[in-house]
């Protein structure tokens, strides 16, 4: 199992109540099917072999032995697949009748897991044919029967345990001491009709569950074939993983299997994280099973380019109005707490400077202060071009802030004399010395106002360390320092068009600056008086470093591991080997520029990945990369 992936399955195949040989036939054909597909778990509806609408039939010895039989024909005719089959039926065990799920592999039935909460209202009346049962127990045969945990012997993070439909329903599922016992896949065979409304319902309901048991859950729902008497069947079948939903179908489309490729290291990541989901408390009995699952699954799980950014343009609005309100929120405490009244910002005309300033002014109308208390400052230098500088000009005031200019040339030249350097050689001192008379610059200007400065650097920055130490790399408080690059892009866009109808000019402005390139701006610019400098250019994509962050540090994921999804999200926009050579470049950079984030200002967490070392990364300023290097020497090997 080759970076913790494996393909599970829900299929919900068209079926005849009673009809138990054409179910079972229907129910072979599918599973050969799903193991074409490289599926290592299958799982079917409640009841798929008899359908779980035969009402009063479940009382009829024929149909009960019927069941028996096939699924005995079932386990006989996938004995070659090497793929756990889990399916439904009625069966009698000391003298009570119950609705179970049978787990087979191999032509062998691992055990069987009744059903705990049987509903007896509204259209449901199961307490007439079925009782529910708890614990554990053995048939007359030595097959395990009650509450069980399944766990591959060979794949040491792949487990799963089994519930059925209204055990989902209820305020204790039997999923919640399974997950606790170290399942990390949650089956649930369902026979839940459709009403209005129930579809978003069951949704939502299977999504939280899987995130509150930090699992995957198979959600796998009767269909086309039931009996429509007094109710109908949709087939709505969901995969989802810790909060997110992988796969769904559509009610009454008549899809036959969904499919989910689930990421079992990062559940087991999630689990070792999270200190307060304990799994030594609860104990379930297990079965042991040997399956091999397929090293080389061509994955069909999607990765998206921009993992800090949402894919829904509704969701991205409401993100961004969040952050930003966040953001603001987190300064505006800061100043009423020490009862500042302003703010200083070196203002660049790029994109993190514009989205302080955004921050700042937002957090100053919360406080109903004078916008005229943010001080905007832009310092021109010797790489600094007219758009830019006329951008910051025409920034400060569409916001009604403070503005001034204080030409810094002079001044490092001064700089330079002093320390020896030629002002011809454009080196890291002839950069870094322009970034810290900046800062200087602005401290000292909000010493002598009273006021604070607000730091423009983000995430990205912090995790490449492309930032001067004691220059831009320091501030009185950070509002950006969760903010990765490629979000600052969408949180500006976003300020844009919000100003779009009440302030044309200011929008005007924001969109110009979003189309300027990235760049410090420290070396001269080009002939035509553009931008030279080009920061990508040099340190890479940001998009490929925010993929490379996001994983990395949220995750845990191993080098190799994120290399395989890079090529899978940007597949058509960068080839394998310059995925490879950036991600190499991030590894070295990442671990030698922690000794920057290990003495960041304050500044506020709005995402789950941040590199404050008073918050979520702890990480020694010594650390060694060459293992992380080497995964990375054959990824497609590891």
């Amino acid at each position: 199992m080759r970076d913790g992936f494996i393909r599970v399955g829900a299929a919900t195949p068209e079926m005849r109540v009673g009809a138990v040989d054409y179910n079972c036939d229907k129910i072979i054909d599918t599973a050969f099917e799903a193991a074409k597909n490289q599926c290592s778990l299958l799982t079917f509806p409640e009841l798929s072999i008899t359908g779980y609408t035969c009402g009063d039939l479940f009382l009829q010895k024929s149909l009960i032995d019927k069941a028996k039989e096939g699924l005995l024909k079932i386990a006989f005719a996938t004995e070659e697949l090497d793929m756990v089959i889990v399916v439904g039926l009625p069966f009698r065990f000391e003298a009570e009748l119950y609705n179970v799920a049978a787990v087979i592999l191999h032509g062998n039935i691992l055990g069987l897991v009744p059903k705990q909460n049987m509903p007896n209202y509204s259209e449901f009346y199961e307490l007439r044919h079925f009782v529910p049962f708890k614990g554990f127990s053995r048939t007359s045969d030595g097959t395990p029967f009650g509450e069980i945990i399944f766990e591959n012997s060979s794949e040491q993070d792949f487990s799963f345990a089994v519930e059925l439909c209204e055990d989902l329903w209820v305020p204790a599922p039997p999923s919640v001491k399974y997950a606790q016992a170290g399942a990390a896949i949650i089956c649930n065979l369902s026979a839940s009709d459709e009403v209005i409304g129930k579809q978003r319902f069951r949704r939502d309901l299977v999504n939280m569950h899987s995130a509150r048991t930090l699992s995957a859950y198979i959600y796998c729902d009767c269909g086309f074939g039931e009996s429509t008497q007094d109710m109908v069947f949709g087939g709505h079948d969901i995969i989802a993983e810790n909060g997110a939903v992988l796969s769904e179908n559509k009610p009454f489309s008549g899809d036959g299997i969904i499919y989910g490729d689930i990421d079992l290291q990062r559940i087991a990541h999630e689990r070792s994280r999270m200190n307060t989901f304990r799994t030594g408390d609860t104990e379930v009995n297990k079965v042991v099973f040997d399956l091999r699952v397929p090293d080389e699954l061509k994955l069909r799980r999607k990765f998206a380019m921009r993992p800090f950014v949402p894919s829904s343009k509704e969701d991205l609005a409401g993100r961004c109005e969040m952050i930003l309100t966040m953001q603001a929120a987190g300064l505006a405490t800061r100043l009423k707490h020490i009862n500042c009244k302003t703010a200083v910002i070196g203002l660049s005309g790029g994109l993190d400077s514009t989205l302080a300033l955004i921050v700042t002014v937002h957090a100053f109308d919360q406080l109903g202060l004078d916008r005229r208390g943010i001080i905007c400052v832009t310092m021109p230098c010797f790489g600094t071009t007219s758009r830019t500088r006329n951008n910051s000009i025409e920034l400060a005031r569409a916001y009604g802030a403070g503005l001034r200019e204080i030409n810094i040339r002079e001044a490092v030249n001064v700089h330079f004399g002093d320390i020896g350097q030629d002002d011809s050689v454009h080196d890291v001192t002839y950069e870094n010395s322009q970034a810290r008379e900046r800062t200087q610059v602005i401290m000292d200007i909000a010493n002598k106002e009273g006021g604070i400065v607000v730091g423009t650097g983000d995430l990205s920055e912090l995790a490449l360390g492309w930032a001067t130490y004691n220059g831009d790399h320091m501030s009185m408080y950070g509002v950006n320092s969760s903010i990765p690059k490629t979000l600052v892009r969408y949180l500006v866009s976003y300020e844009a068009s919000r100003t779009f109808d009440s302030n044309r000019h200011l929008s005007d402005v924001l969109n110009d600056i979003i189309a300027t390139p990235v760049s410090p701006e420290l070396l001269p610019p080009s002939a035509d008086g553009t931008i030279a400098q080009k920061t990508e250019e040099v340190v890479g994509p940001y998009e490929l470093h925010d993929f490379f962050l996001y994983y990395l540090v949220r995750f845990g994921f191993g080098p190799a591991k994120i290399y395989r999804m890079a090529v899978l999200a940007f597949d058509g926009v960068y080839d394998p080997d310059t995925i490879l050579k950036w991600e190499r470049i991030f590894i070295r950079r990442f671990f030698t520029q922690q000794f920057k984030r290990s003495c960041l200002p304050d500044g506020p967490k709005v995402g789950t990945v941040t590199l404050s070392p008073r918050g979520d990364w702890r990480m020694p300023t010594d650390a060694d990369f060459s293992l992380w290097m080497e995964e990375l020497d054959n990824p497609e090997e590891t």
